[in-house]
């Protein structure tokens, strides 16, 4: 366990790093924090091009940490940099949302709130429904961060580079609503990151010393009080670079988003569900992880927490919920049914996907 003069020591090591030594994403030395996002919605697409080319050029993301129903929703992003996602939100929560980013880096936040007016006149916005805020993402109290607040949280690749991972998903878990959600993106390793990497700087900035076993993350929810972990998307991380790879040896990186609600404590029971095809770019099907996809107007079985999270969520005017027993269900309505809590590397095992990581065709970054 870090004691706190190392927790200090690494915080200011990753500042430093994200502060000083990264200019663009081209200074990265592993693709790790270089993705491209497979399967974006036209509406994600859109936005994404409208993002202000030196916003985009200091993004350092290793995931899609944009998920479906954002309409008027209240959003915080932890660790938000220079603001590519807190752009991208803002134009799909609308007038009527709001976005707040946090960060620890003051050179990544001067570049994101130089550019409020500009996005918020291209996305047709009266006014600018985005707050950028320093502070630290294990103290949002300190910062300015209401309790209970917002209907969904995310983070793109920086909850590995803090040291205490549990005091962030606490912190998290106190500013959602009831029914909220972290929705995140982050870097696993496939056994604990031994000690002498753990002191690495340059791998603690690569999102590699800080990674956490999927272990890790489904004991930390579940003390913190989240629903655990569900998988909604996994790809392998290829390290190729030599002076990486002599450090690292055999040990495997995954990138993997997830998402982990604050249920109520009372449970919903586990009935029938009908999904009203209302959820924007999704009029057909709707996925919530990798075993839950609902087909529109297609009654559909769910256990007691899917029930719970749709109910309890902003997803509840989505769906209608079958409260006088089962019906009829077609047996093609039925998502194919995977453990979306398994850990990761054994989902990769069966089901193999090519790496989301890195450059496709060139050494720059989507």
């Amino acid at each position: 366990m870090s004691t706190t003069a190392d927790s200090n020591q690494i915080i200011s090591d990753v500042k430093d790093y994200y502060g000083k030594v990264l200019k663009s994403s081209d200074d990265l030395k592993t693709p790790v924090c270089c993705t491209r996002p497979l399967n974006m919605s036209k509406n994600i697409k859109d936005a994404l091009s409208q993002i202000h080319e030196e916003v985009q050029n200091r993004y350092y993301g290793c995931g899609l940490c944009i998920p479906t129903c954002l309409e008027g929703a209240k959003v915080l992003d932890l660790g938000s940099g220079a603001g590519r996602d807190c752009y991208l939100l803002s134009k799909l929560v609308g007038e009527n949302g709001h976005v707040t980013g946090l960060d620890m880096t003051e050179e990544q936040l001067e570049v994101a709130r130089k550019y409020k007016d500009y996005h918020s006149k291209l996305f047709g916005h009266k006014a600018s429904n985005v707050d950028f805020l320093f502070g630290y993402i294990e103290k949002l109290t300190e910062a300015g961060i209401k309790e209970n607040f917002f209907d969904l949280i995310v983070s793109n690749c920086v909850v590995n580079l803090s040291p205490d991972k549990k005091t962030v998903l606490e912190e998290a878990f106190r500013a959602l609503k009831e029914g909220g959600e972290l929705y995140f993106s982050d870097v696993y390793a496939s056994r604990p990151v031994p000690e002498d990497l753990r002191q690495n700087k340059v791998l603690w900035g690569e999102c590699l010393s800080g990674a956490l076993t999927w272990k890790d993350l489904v004991n930390f929810s579940k003390e913190v009080g989240f629903s655990a972990p569900r998988l909604v998307s996994v790809a392998p991380i290829d390290i190729t670079n030599p002076e990486i790879v002599k450090l690292v040896g055999d040990m495997k990186f995954i990138s993997v988003t997830c998402r982990v609600f604050k249920l109520p404590a009372k449970k919903e029971e586990a009935g029938e569900v009908i999904y009203e095809g209302t959820v924007t770019d999704h009029p057909d099907s709707l996925n919530i992880d990798i075993s839950s996809t609902f087909k529109a107007s297609c009654p559909t079985s769910v256990d007691s927490t899917m029930a719970t999270i749709l109910k309890s969520s902003r997803y509840a005017d989505d769906f209608t919920f079958n409260t006088s027993g089962p019906s009829e269900a077609k047996k093609s309505c039925q998502p194919k049914r995977l453990d979306c809590t398994m850990d990761p590397f054994v989902y990769l095992e069966t089901n193999p996907v090519a790496s989301g990581c890195g450059p496709k065709s060139s050494d720059k970054c989507c």
